[in-house]
């Protein structure tokens, strides 16, 4: 419920299939959201999920930073800093 207060323009929440059940009815009763289950195909075979590699190249990028690379924080805001800063870092190196 906090999150839904502080993040109040999201609309469309992409999850993996395993999210099925009422969990997606529960989301677009109790917030409006539009819920989207992005499912594979097939297996074996690897193709491109849409919307799920920009999470995962988001996570990779802060996988670069050397601090984000363990989870060693006490305070969750201390990890929230250390994401901001590492975005920071990797926006001002792409800048110039």
């Amino acid at each position: 419920m906090r999150l839904f207060c502080r993040f109040d323009t999201i609309v469309k929440v992409f999850v993996d299939g395993g999210y099925m059940g009422t969990l997606i009815e529960g989301a677009k009763r109790m917030f409006g959201y539009d819920v989207e289950v992005v499912k594979r195909a097939e297996q074996h075979l690897f193709r491109v999920l849409p919307k799920r590699w920009i999470v995962e190249r988001t996570l990779a990028w802060l996988t670069w930073s050397r601090r984000l690379s363990k989870d060693c924080e006490l305070l969750h805001t201390t990890s929230e800093t250390m994401i901001l800063i590492a975005f920071a870092h990797l926006l001002l190196r792409r800048h110039t």
